[in-house]
C-alpha cells in the first residue's frame, strides 16, 4: 500500500476551512465581505447561541445565477481574480475562493440567491461539505446564506469555543469595523431575535462616533494626509481617552480591516509620553495606497498586509497623528478682550460633565519618586531665561465603491483657530497653590488646576532633550565632587550607562570596583539628590530593561532625570517662580503632559461650577445669589 496519497476532497476542505473559519466570527467577516463586493447597501446578520446554533447574513446586492452559485461551493472558483498578476493588484476584499466551500465543508449549509433581472432564485443545500439538494426558489434580489450547527463534524474545533458572550462580543467587533469602513451601508445585527446593533448608512464621522462611543464624540481629532506614496484619513481621540487593550484601534488599507503592526506601531509611537504605559489610544485610520504597492495574500485570514514602502508609509502615519494631537492638545483659553466678556472656545481638555462630578484619571499612580516633603528647587526656576453575505467569491462583482471619503468630515472635531496664539499659560491669572501641590489659575470663564510636578518635570524633560543634542550640555562642575557606593550588580549595570549620561551632562566617573565620582551635573539637576538617581537608574536596568546605550541617550533616561529634577508636590512656591515655571511651559512642545503621559492640567468650566452650586437650574433662570 503507499505511503502517500491524495486527501479526499472533503478532508482538504476541512483542513483549508481550519484556516480560514476560526470562530463564528470568522464565518460573518468572510460572508459581509462578499456581500459587500456584490454591492450590496443592506446587510442583515442574523445569530442564535453565540453563533453555534445558527448564523445568517443577507443582503440586496447583485445575486448570482445557478451554475454560478453551484461554481461558487467549489474550491479556487471565484470571479475576482483570473491571473497570477491579479494576485498583485488586489481590488475586492475577498478573492481565494475559498470561503464557502470551507464554510460548508463544517455545517450545515444553505445559499438562496437570485439576480435582480431572474424570475426564480436557486437554493443549494450542503451538509458538511456534501451537496445535497439544489432547487429553485422564490428569493428577493440578492442572496440569503444560512450556516447552521457550525463545526458540528469537527467536534475538536467546536468545543474550543468560548461561551455565547464572549463569540458575540467577536462577531459585534468584527461587524463593527466592517461598518467604519463602509458608512454608506446599513449594518444590522441579531441575537436570538433581539436587535443588537444597527448602523443606519451615514457619513462617515458619524459612523466613527457611533461605533467608538458616545465618550469619544468630542474628542475626535481628524488626520489628513497624502502623499503619492499613500492617502491618510480618519480620526485618533485625544489622550483624555485610552483603552487598556488595542482593541480601539481601527486600521483600514484599501478599505479592508487589517491587525497591521507597522501602521499600529507608528500610531503609538504618535501618543508616546502621552499615555501612561499599559494604555492605548482610540484610532480610526484609512490608508489608501496603490494595489500594486500593498500585498493582502500573506494570510488566509487577510487580516495582515504587505507594503512595498513600509518605512515611508510608517513615518506618514506618525507625524501625521503626531501633527494632529500637537494642535488638539494645545491651551483652549484666550485673554480677556474689553468689557469683561470672555473669548472662549471649547477645546481638548477634560471637562466635568455638566452636573457631574469633577473628572477623575483612573490611570496607575505615577511610580517614580515623588516625595511628598518639601525639596530643593531646581536652579533657575525663578529665572525667565534658563462578495456579499451569502455569496460566494465565484459570484458577479458589482462595481467598485469607495469605502470611505478620503477628507473626513471636520465637523466631528474640535475646531483649531488663530486663537491658539493669544492661548498661553503665561496668559493665565494665578489664584494660589492648593496644598503646595496643583497651582490653580483663573482664565476667562474657566478654573484650570495644573500639576507642578508634572508640569515642572516635562519643562525638564524637553530642556534636557534639548541639551542633550549639544556638543557640550550645560552642566554645573560639583566644587566638591560627590562620592557614591553602590552594591557590585548595581555597579555593574551603571557602568554601562556611563557613556549616555556623559552626553546629557552627568559627568560620573568609576571609583574603584562599586564606587563612583560624580563632577559635574546637568544645570537643571543641582541641588536633585544625584545618588538616588543614580540608584534608581541602575534597579531599573536590573527590573525594567532601562536602556543602556553608548551610541545615544535614550528616552528612559532623559524622562528619569527629568523626573529627580522636577520640583515636588507639596513644595512652595512662590509668585515669580510659578510665572516663570507657566512661560518655560508655554514653550513645551506638548504641554500637555508629563513625560510619563500623566496630564499637566485639568480645567473646570464656570457653566460647570454655576450648576454645581445651583447658580445655574436645567428648567430655570439663574438662581439668585
Amino acid at each position: 500500500m503507499a505511503a502517500i496519497r491524495i486527501l479526499p476532497e472533503i478532508v482538504s476542505n476541512k483542513i483549508a476551512a481550519g484556516e480560514v473559519v476560526e470562530r463564528p466570527a470568522s464565518v460573518v467577516k468572510e460572508l459581509v465581505e462578499n456581500a459587500i463586493d456584490a454591492g450590496s447597501d443592506r446587510i442583515l446578520v442574523e445569530i442564535e447561541n453565540g453563533g453555534r446554533r445558527l448564523i445568517r447574513v443577507s443582503d440586496n446586492g447583485c445575486g448570482m445565477a445557478r451554475d454560478d452559485a453551484l461554481l461558487a461551493l467549489e474550491r479556487y472558483a471565484t470571479s475576482k481574480i483570473f491571473a497570477d498578476s491579479d494576485l498583485f493588484a488586489i481590488r475586492t476584499l475577498g478573492f481565494r475562493g475559498e470561503a464557502l466551500p470551507s464554510i460548508a465543508a463544517v455545517s450545515r449549509f444553505t445559499l438562496l440567491t437570485r439576480e435582480a433581472g431572474a424570475e426564480t432564485g436557486t437554493q443549494i443545500t450542503v451538509n458538511g461539505g456534501k451537496l445535497s439538494d439544489v432547487r429553485a426558489a422564490g428569493a428577493p434580489p440578492g442572496t440569503l446564506i444560512e450556516v447552521r450547527r457550525l463545526f458540528f463534524n469537527t467536534p475538536a474545533r467546536r468545543k474550543f469555543l468560548k461561551s455565547v458572550n464572549t463569540e458575540m462580543g467577536h462577531i459585534a467587533d468584527t461587524l463593527s469595523a466592517m461598518a467604519l469602513a463602509w458608512p454608506q451601508t446599513r449594518f444590522r445585527l441579531v441575537h436570538n431575535g433581539r436587535s443588537i446593533r444597527d448602523w443606519p448608512s451615514a457619513d462617515a464621522a458619524r459612523r466613527v462616533a457611533d461605533v467608538l462611543g458616545r465618550e469619544a464624540r468630542a474628542r475626535l481629532v481628524p488626520v489628513d494626509a497624502r502623499t503619492p506614496i499613500a492617502e491618510l484619513a480618519g480620526w485618533v481621540c485625544t489622550s483624555r481617552i485610552s483603552r487598556a487593550t488595542t482593541r480601539g484601534i481601527y486600521i483600514f488599507v484599501n478599505g479592508r480591516f487589517v491587525r497591521d503592526r507597522v501602521i499600529q506601531h507608528a500610531l503609538i509611537g504618535a501618543f508616546r509620553g502621552r499615555l501612561m504605559k499599559g494604555r492605548y489610544p482610540l484610532a480610526v485610520l484609512f490608508l489608501k495606497v496603490p494595489f500594486d504597492q500593498v500585498d493582502v495574500n500573506v494570510h488566509p485570514t487577510k487580516h495582515q498586509v504587505r507594503f512595498a514602502r513600509q518605512r515611508e508609509i510608517h513615518d506618514q502615519v506618525a507625524r501625521a497623528v503626531t501633527q494632529a494631537i500637537d494642535a488638539a492638545e494645545r491651551p483652549a483659553w484666550g485673554p480677556r478682550p474689553p468689557g469683561g466678556q470672555a473669548n472662549h472656545r471649547t477645546g481638548h481638555v477634560e471637562t466635568p460633565r455638566e452636573g457631574g462630578a469633577p473628572p477623575v484619571f483612573d490611570r496607575p499612580p505615577d511610580r517614580r519618586r515623588e516625595r511628598q516633603g518639601p525639596g530643593p528647587r531646581p536652579r533657575g526656576l525663578g529665572d525667565e531665561t534658563s462578495g456579499r453575505p451569502g455569496a460566494a467569491d465565484a459570484r458577479r462583482v458589482a462595481e467598485p465603491r469607495a469605502p470611505y471619503p478620503l477628507s473626513p468630515s471636520r465637523a466631528a472635531a474640535p475646531v483649531q483657530t488663530p486663537v491658539w496664539r493669544q492661548s498661553r499659560f503665561g496668559d493665565l491669572r494665578v489664584i494660589g497653590q492648593l496644598r503646595d501641590t496643583f497651582i490653580l489659575c483663573e482664565a476667562p470663564r474657566e478654573l484650570v488646576v495644573i500639576d507642578q510636578h508634572a508640569a515642572h518635570e516635562r519643562i525638564c524633560y524637553e530642556e534636557l532633550k534639548r541639551q542633550a543634542t549639544q556638543q557640550t550640555p550645560a552642566a554645573q562642575l560639583l566644587a566638591i565632587p560627590e562620592s557614591i557606593e553602590l552594591s557590585r550588580v548595581e555597579a555593574g549595570l551603571l557602568t554601562r550607562l556611563l557613556p549616555q549620561l556623559r552626553r546629557a551632562g552627568l559627568d560620573v566617573e568609576p571609583f574603584g570596583e562599586t564606587a563612583f565620582v560624580v563632577r559635574a551635573v546637568p544645570s537643571l539637576l543641582t541641588g536633585c539628590d544625584i545618588r538616588s538617581m543614580l540608584v534608581e537608574m541602575a534597579e531599573k536596568m536590573a527590573s525594567d530593561g532601562l536602556a543602556a546605550s553608548s551610541t545615544h541617550l535614550s528616552d528612559d533616561v532623559l524622562k528619569l532625570m527629568a523626573c529627580h529634577g522636577a520640583i515636588r508636590a507639596s513644595q512652595r512656591l512662590d509668585a515669580a517662580e510659578i510665572s516663570a515655571m507657566l512661560k518655560r511651559l508655554d514653550a513645551c512642545d506638548d504641554p500637555a503632559h508629563c513625560p510619563h503621559g500623566r496630564p499637566t492640567w485639568i480645567r473646570f468650566s464656570l457653566k460647570f461650577l454655576q450648576k454645581s452650586f445651583g447658580r445655574i437650574v436645567h428648567s430655570g433662570p439663574l438662581a439668585p445669589g
